[in-house]
């Protein structure tokens, strides 16, 4: 099965985007190692934060047919470096978690987010309150399914 493969920083609110995306209540979730979950690939915010950890998602990435650069709307300062995304073999698209939490700030995000990403799609989400997640979920299932 085509999978898509979720990448971001610790805290970043990946766990919780993947439960949101099957309809389970949103929880904090510490991601240890890489996670198979039907057509999505959890992967440790470890991995974007260390590049000796680059190379794994690189090759993970091969079993993916899209990768999902995750950041949070609360975050000063940018997890992914310049041009991150292009490094891929499979398209890339942006998340920006959070956007209701009082810190957010949406427009600060996808500054940063355009840093590693200048050209793709982007979704503005919340786990939480449910933002954007129908949006997205339809779009990952464009991706995986074909619909």
């Amino acid at each position: 099965m085509k999978k898509v493969m979720i990448i971001g920083s610790v805290g970043a609110g990946k766990s919780t985007l993947i439960k949101a995306l099957f309809g389970e209540k949103p929880s904090a979730v510490k991601t240890q190692s890489l996670v198979y979950r039907d057509w999505v690939i959890d992967t440790p915010g470890e991995y974007t934060e260390n590049p000796l950890f680059y190379r794994s998602l690189m090759a993970t990435s091969h079993e993916a047919v899209a990768v999902v650069l995750v950041h949070d709307a609360t975050r000063q300062r940018n997890y992914f470096p310049p041009g991150f995304a292009g490094g891929f073999p499979v398209p890339a698209l942006g998340v920006i978690t959070k956007i209701d939490h009082p810190q957010a700030d949406v427009k600060r995000a996808e500054t940063l987010l355009r840093q590693a990403l200048p050209a793709g799609e982007l979704f503005y989400t919340s786990a939480a309150s449910d933002l954007g997640m129908d949006e997205l979920r339809q779009r990952l299932h464009q991706l995986v399914f074909g619909t």
